[in-house]
């Protein structure tokens, strides 16, 4: 009986979190008797209001990669600051290994433009405006951990005027002041 309240437990928690498959690779081994297959699994998972991880799972069958890759996933999140819950705060470039990424924040309604991977990990997020660009490595393993990359290098304006010991509102002044600025131009 002890075990039931645990379960119930994950599932409403599950319940918050929503899980997009990005990539199966099916690998074979080949044996004696003929080749034995496997699977792995890449998967985001997030809750659309500002966190987000991502996993990878090896399985013999796809199912269980998938749920491995998941867990997985849901031990890594990670939380991105969002302008308005919709945007990023600034245009932001990542990489990993031969995949680059550049992330640029958009106006409302310009919804998400991004490739497969990226895609995935925006939706997952919440992000409903944003531009980006993969260069480089298009394996979907590496434009993911670009992605990642570039989104922890994601500061918000908050975090920006703590580390310069000023105000919150005379940051924003600023960027305001720019903003006229190169509307006039």
């Amino acid at each position: 009986m002890a075990r039931e309240p645990r379960e119930r437990k994950t599932e409403e928690r599950d319940g918050e979190f929503v899980d997009k498959l990005v990539h199966i690779n099916r690998v074979a081994k080949v044996v004696k008797g003929g080749r034995r297959f496997g699977f792995a699994a890449l998967v985001v998972v997030g809750d659309q209001k500002g966190r987000v991880g991502f996993g990878h799972g090896k399985a013999r069958e796809v199912p269980e990669a998938i749920r491995k890759a998941t867990e997985a996933a849901k031990r890594t999140l990670t939380r991105v600051p969002l302008r308005e819950g919709r945007t990023l705060h600034h245009d932001v470039a990542g990489r990993h290994g031969a995949g680059r990424v550049y992330l640029r924040a958009a106006p409302p309604g310009t919804g998400i433009i991004a490739g497969g991977p990226m895609r995935a990990v925006f939706e997952t997020l919440g992000m409903q405006d944003v531009v980006a660009k993969s260069i480089g490595s298009s394996n979907p393993y590496n434009v993911v951990r670009a992605t990642f990359d570039a989104l922890k290098r994601q500061d918000s304006p908050r975090a920006v005027a703590a580390r310069r010991n000023i105000k919150v509102s005379a940051l924003q002044a600023r960027r305001r002041d720019v903003e006229a600025e190169q509307a006039a131009d």
